[in-house]
């Protein structure tokens, strides 16, 4: 994944299909629905669900890309998409690596 086009803002084009699908490749158990990506992350019990979901709030903050997360006693999906654009930008992929990377710690 690269930074470039990392802002969400206006200004930026919505990503194509062909580089939607190419970014995904590159991504684990990532999915398209519609104009977001999700994945949903497992845990054991809710205090590892809630301590992922505090790394992936602390890391939104600091990159201004906020996901959606719908959260559970023993999971977590998180919801990237760029509403600004009306579809998907390199941030939400980026971002998505960011959390892969965080869920492996």
């Amino acid at each position: 994944m690269t930074d470039q086009n990392k802002s969400c803002g206006g200004g930026v084009l919505p990503l194509s299909q062909p580089e939607i699908d190419d970014l995904l490749r590159q991504l684990e158990g990532w999915q398209r629905q519609d104009l977001r990506i999700s994945k949903t992350y497992p845990f054991k019990n809710y205090y590892q669900t809630i301590t992922f979901v505090n790394a992936v709030a602390w890391m939104a903050h600091r990159e201004d890309h906020h996901p959606d997360l719908t959260v559970t006693y023993n999971s977590c999906r998180v919801d990237y998409s760029t509403h600004d654009i009306g579809g998907l930008s390199i941030n939400d992929f980026n971002c998505a690596a960011k959390v892969d990377a965080l869920f492996k710690l």
